[in-house]
């Protein structure tokens, strides 16, 4: 029996390195440095969940797999070729560079051996799949998964024969905009601020063996106050008797240590804590283990950090938001994340790195992540280097969307179906108990730009009553600015913000958008012409110029109560040429450090005094 699968291993082996050998990104539009790295072998091969880690005992599955376009109630009679592993349908990288619509089905089909060293249960993973996925394992249907920006799992165990070949099916029914669900900046006719569809699989799919009990997700919450982390872990199929027992480190040296029943909290104490900050970004270790009789039955690996997001009064009489008790002034780029040769995914790890790298060489201390979630990975990175993170709920249902002119507030919630606001819903829950556990994240932001807005008060008390560790952005540039801990306005290109005396006394008061400064760079555009920006210019200078003149004006705007702005934003995204890179990441505009130095002056301390 070792032999055969010897054989069979072998066999799709040599059939795969055919495969790449026939290989190459789609022609025709510009692509990072990353793109010629890309190995299509072995794709994004790292560890892709960094709070949950297990040793060899994984099998990344992304690749070059088989790929059809059927209707909507078909199934292939032949696939088509090979499509790349997780590189969406339309992205360069996918090999592919097709489009379908609501009348279309994606197909996808692999092979695979599970290693001898992957013993007992067999759960698959998906990163992230846009947007309807079904699946099946050998022939036989393991379930469905509807949802474009949450990784979903399943335990594929008694699909799986006992050796040899196991062969996986997939199909992904994706409307992108002709549908209610979250889809983000997505459009079937790209144009403006308006991108490229995503369609079906972008984040990484692998295989994963774990024993009977198993931990399925942890839950890490610190109150520096109280010098406490709250720890829960999700434990599936617990015998009676069972127990978790929660390890704290820092560095090697064991701080803190709690045995509780299975699937209940423990409360570690965290003797003189040392705080998470941009300045300091220092992450304790975290190691969970199920305890039967003594006996250690699953361990798992992770990490957390000590630190609170909250708001609080200055001498005026205005809400500031804070950190770790103290103003911190967030300064950050909109960023959307978007790449031209994968579109929602990154070519290589280093490559995911190189925006946050960069964002904090030119000064910056946050990112404001714009109607888009990224993989776990790109937040472990945000976590080690100190980025604090805005996390946007990529908008769908948008309608006749509203948008903001000349710092104009208000607008009307939308009317959604049942079916429209449940999809929100569950994908909003999913999403927040997926990030839970990165510190850097310290603001949720459920609405933008009221872009399919609805309910606005439920929503944010919701979110609110669901993580009161951070702060809520209820509707950034939107409407209802009554709720949540923020007011949040939009205003194009110079800085401006809410009035103080209106809103300070109640919400902390951010510039959720301005800036965007446009500098088309001739051959590191997405298209010759029709590009723009909401203010453009012919050089650098120009450009630096304007943008330190902005810095000048963000002094005297957060003496009267700024507490935090987004810059738009990190790089150019097909036609806007707004960024301060170019898409293809080849061209930095501006230097970083004479970025730097004029950002640095909005960090001064002594500009807001406390209560």
């Amino acid at each position: 029996m070792k032999l055969k699968t010897y054989v069979v291993g072998l066999f799709l082996s040599q059939s795969l390195i055919v495969s790449a050998q026939t290989w190459k990104p789609v022609p025709g539009k510009i692509a990072s440095p990353w793109a010629e790295k890309v190995d299509p072998l072995k794709p994004l091969p790292e560890y892709p969940r960094p709070h949950l880690t297990r040793n060899n005992n994984w099998k990344n599955l992304n690749g070059l797999w088989d790929y059809a376009i059927t209707g909507k109630n078909e199934t292939p009679k032949a696939y088509q070729g090979k499509i790349l592993v997780p590189f969406a349908l339309e992205s360069s990288l996918s090999g592919v560079g097709k489009t379908i619509d609501k009348n279309n089905l994606l197909w996808y089909k692999t092979s695979f051996i599970i290693p001898s060293t992957m013993k007992n249960s067999i759960l698959l993973h998906f990163g992230a799949v846009d947007w309807k996925t079904d699946i099946w394992v050998n022939g036989q249907k393991v379930g469905s998964h509807e949802g474009g920006f949450d990784p979903f799992t399943f335990d594929i165990t008694v699909f799986v024969r006992k050796s040899g070949k196991q062969e996986l099916t997939i199909s992904v029914w994706d409307p992108t905009d002709e549908g209610p669900q979250p889809r983000g900046k997505q459009v079937k006719k790209p144009e403006g601020i308006w991108y490229t569809p995503v369609s079906g699989i972008w984040q990484t799919v692998w295989l994963e063996s774990v024993p009977k009990t198993y931990i399925a997700s942890t839950k890490h919450t610190p109150d520096i106050d109280a010098k406490t982390i709250s720890v829960s872990a999700d434990v599936q199929s617990i015998v009676s008797g069972d127990k978790i027992r929660i390890t704290a480190f820092d560095d090697k040296t064991k701080i803190a240590e709690q045995e509780v029943d299975a699937n209940t909290n423990a409360t570690l104490a965290i003797a003189n804590p040392k705080l998470w900050s941009p300045t300091d970004p220092f992450l304790y270790d975290l190691k969970i283990a199920v305890i039967r009789n003594g006996k250690v039955i699953d361990e798992a690996g992770s990490y957390f950090a000590m630190r609170k997001s909250s708001i609080g009064l200055d001498k005026n009489g205005v809400q500031r938001m804070l950190l770790n008790n103290e103003f911190v002034f967030q300064y950050g780029p909109l960023d959307q994340g978007w790449w031209p040769d994968g579109l929602y995914t990154a070519p290589t790890d280093e490559a995911l790195k190189f925006d946050i790298i960069k964002t904090k060489e030119m000064g910056f201390n946050m990112i404001r992540k714009h109607i888009k979630v990224e993989p776990a990975r790109w937040y472990y990175e945000c976590d080690k280097m100190g980025m604090l993170v805005w996390q946007d709920m990529p908008s769908g249902d948008l309608g006749n969307h509203w948008e903001p002119k000349l710092g104009q507030m208000g607008g009307t919630d939308k009317n959604r179906t049942p079916e429209s606001e449940a999809m929100y819903r569950k994908e909003w829950k999913e999403i927040m108990d997926d990030l839970h556990n990165f510190p850097s994240i310290i603001v949720w932001t459920p609405f933008n730009e009221a872009w399919g807005q609805f309910k606005t008060k439920e929503i944010a008390e919701w979110t609110k009553a669901k993580d009161p560790s951070r702060l809520v952005n209820s509707a950034s540039g939107g409407n209802h600015v009554i709720t949540g801990d923020i007011v949040d306005l939009h205003h194009y290109p110079d800085p401006q913000m809410p009035r103080p005396d209106l809103f300070g006394p109640t919400h902390a008061i951010v510039l959720g958008e301005y800036g965007g400064l446009g500098l088309p760079v001739p051959g590191h555009t997405w298209k010759e012409k029709d590009n723009w920006g909401y203010q453009s210019f012919k050089t650098a200078d120009e450009l630096f110029e304007k943008y330190a003149s902005f810095m000048n004006r963000m002094e005297y705007l957060i003496k009267k109560g700024l507490s935090a702005a987004v810059y738009t934003q990190t790089t150019d995204v097909e036609q806007e040429t707004n960024g301060l890179m170019t898409y293809d990441r080849k061209i930095i505009k501006v230097p970083e450090a004479k970025l730097k130095e004029v950002t640095n002056k909005l960090y001064n301390k002594s500009l807001v005094e406390l209560k």
